[in-house]
């Protein structure tokens, strides 16, 4: 759904065009505005284009407002009726959504409307005050690349993710906190086993103890995930590639399972796997390493899997929302609510309600879940 441009005004406001009133969205709903034109292009998958004009120094020069409504009216020239414009921050960047752009030449598209833009203030402001002002674009849904180690998410089309974080600062502090504490006694608790658990992949199989895997985490940012090795050494990935993008495109069969006859969506014969390596998975042990990452802040005892990258790869691109809206975990509400026995849209639709209903209550119930979860070994292979 788009949102009306004339709902809220800031008391500046464009010339009428064609009768339409092209007033100014003010920062609280703008940033609001660019969160459901978000969620609309998820569920229509037509992109959109978000222009910022960073004003510089034009409105604190601008007693008058003068050069302000030459600017507005110019681009109330130059955009649809359907586009929004707004203040993404109040007096100093001016914003623009572009909805509805067409997929296909989306890239000479967005080239042709920031040039338009352009040409149109360039033409309308001295030259002075053109050269003050800054032009940058964000097209959603973005183009991620896992190559780097960066975030690929631009914060500037998640304000409502920003905007939460900060609220929710004493939740996310008191919940790395118990991550510390957490994982430490994790790692205190299980330091036999790890010793136990290192001897029997070291006599049994070639290869490293542990298994370490670039990952996903919060926002797209990827970090080295560890787990005990279960797998033989030098595997081809692509049978699990190849399942994993059948599961997401809703194609992937249950596989049969040893459990109550309904079948997994998971790979339970898959070759690549050691005899002591499909007892760590049964049982989670595999698992025990990513106290490691909870330690280093790259996960949370509680929160979604992280992706592989070749899985995001596959994504629709609501299913990003899994990686965008908490930080990954060991645990989950996946994992206590049928876990591979469910299908991969329901999995994302678990992952979203967590991050949308988080909080301490639901963090302990899940963990005290999991032990339950871990020995009845549902959907575990």
């Amino acid at each position: 759904m788009t949102v009306s441009s004339s709902s809220v005004r800031t008391g500046v406001s464009a010339p009428t065009v064609s009768g339409i009133d092209r007033s100014v969205l003010d920062e609280q709903s703008f940033n609001k505005g660019i969160s459901l034109e978000r969620k609309r292009t998820e569920r229509s998958r037509r992109p959109f284009l978000l222009m910022l004009l960073d004003l510089g120094t034009v409105t604190t020069d601008d007693k008058r407002g003068k050069i302000l409504n030459t600017i507005l009216s110019s681009l109330s020239m130059s955009i649809r009726e359907t586009d929004v414009t707004g203040w993404q921050k109040s007096g100093t960047i001016l914003g623009i959504m572009f909805t509805e752009i067409p997929i296909e030449g989306r890239i000479s598209i967005v080239g042709t409307m920031l040039s338009r833009v352009r040409g149109v203030l360039y033409n309308s402001l001295p030259f002075d005050k053109f050269n003050q002002i800054t032009i940058s674009h964000y097209v959603f849904p973005e183009d991620w690349d896992h190559h780097v180690q960066q975030r690929p998410s631009d914060p500037t089309l998640y304000p409502d993710l920003e905007r939460r974080e900060r609220r929710g600062w004493l939740y996310s502090g008191t919940k790395r906190v118990a991550d510390i504490l957490g994982s430490l006694v994790g790692l205190l608790l299980f330091a036999p086993v790890f010793l136990i658990i290192a001897l029997a992949i070291k006599l049994t199989s070639n290869g490293p103890v542990l298994f370490c895997q670039e990952r996903i985490g919060q926002f797209g940012t990827p970090f080295v995930f560890l787990k005990f090795r279960s797998m033989y050494l030098d595997n081809d990935s692509k049978i699990h590639r190849e399942y994993i993008q059948q599961l997401i495109a809703g194609k992937a069969e249950r596989q049969a399972s040893n459990g109550n006859g309904q079948g997994v969506y998971k790979l339970t014969q898959d070759p690549r796997v050691t005899r002591v390596g499909a007892f760590l998975r049964k049982t989670s042990l595999d698992e025990l390493p990513q106290f490691i990452n909870v330690l280093r802040g790259e996960m949370s005892l509680v929160g979604p899997r992280p992706a592989i990258p070749y899985e995001v790869e596959a994504y629709q691109t609501w299913h990003r929302r899994r990686v965008l809206e908490a930080k990954p975990g060991i645990t989950g509400l996946w994992q206590v609510n049928g876990r591979s026995r469910v299908g991969f849209d329901e999995m994302v639709r678990l992952d979203v309600r967590y991050a949308m209903t988080r909080s301490g209550w639901l963090d302990m119930k899940i963990l005290l879940l999991t032990p339950r979860a871990v020995i009845m070994g549902e959907g575990a292979y």
